[in-house]
């Protein structure tokens, strides 16, 4: 439902994207929220995934996990957290490691999460969230829209670069995929050895200017 100035939407109505072995639910772009990070996450079955390892120490955020349904277990900093319906979960340790699996069929948490004393930005990371299914689809110039749209955010981001650069050379754009994976790597070299490996370039790898041919 939608009327001038608030909006309200069913966790179920939004996008279900499998990514990163958790399936993501996007909140924050759905709603076009620009003062806070916030996404939902449910699982692929119990047992599974439903909040992806990892820190928060690039982007130093500090985080809070609501479980709004279900059961799920954290593991924070190695210590396990039995977490029913209804906990709370703050992380302000952004060092911390961090990930939670699906007890139950039906769980569902909701994350929030930005820097302290920080005007909030979109995290880059959502752009290769809300891409992978287009690419997957072969949809790529609407998945290039949206990495398009994220470096007028952030110019000049890596990851960014790096990511749109596999979905120019998927989808067949062998001069833009090399010319945004060069960009890339002048900005983070440690990249060049991820792209010798990955199979996205696989149409690009032996072109004058791939990483290692010269």
């Amino acid at each position: 439902m939608t009327a001038p100035g608030w909006e309200a939407v069913h966790v179920d109505e939004l996008d279900a994207v499998p990514v990163a072995g958790v399936v993501w639910r996007p909140v924050r772009r759905r709603l076009g929220i620009r003062a806070f990070g916030m996404n939902a996450y449910t699982a692929e079955g119990a047992g599974r995934q439903i909040v992806e390892e990892h820190d928060e120490r690039t982007l130093g955020h500090e985080e809070v996990y609501v479980v709004v349904r279900g059961r799920a277990t954290f593991t924070i900093g190695g210590e396990p957290l039995d977490a029913p319906a209804g906990t709370i979960v703050f992380i302000r340790d952004p060092e911390l490691r961090r990930v939670a699996v699906a007890e139950t069929e039906d769980a569902l948490v909701l994350a929030v999460g930005n820097a302290p004393g920080r005007a909030y930005e979109p995290s880059p990371w959502e752009a290769w969230f809300a891409a992978s299914p287009l690419v997957e689809a072969g949809r790529f110039d609407d998945a290039r829209a949206i990495f398009d749209e994220a470096l007028d955010e952030h110019p000049g981001h890596p990851s960014l670069l790096y990511n749109l650069a596999c979905v120019e050379a998927r989808g067949g754009r062998s001069e833009a995929a090399l010319e945004h994976l060069r960009q890339a790597l002048e900005a983070q070299p440690a990249l060049a050895e991820r792209a010798r490996e990955d199979p996205d370039f696989e149409t690009i790898r032996g072109a004058e200017g791939f990483p290692g041919r010269g």
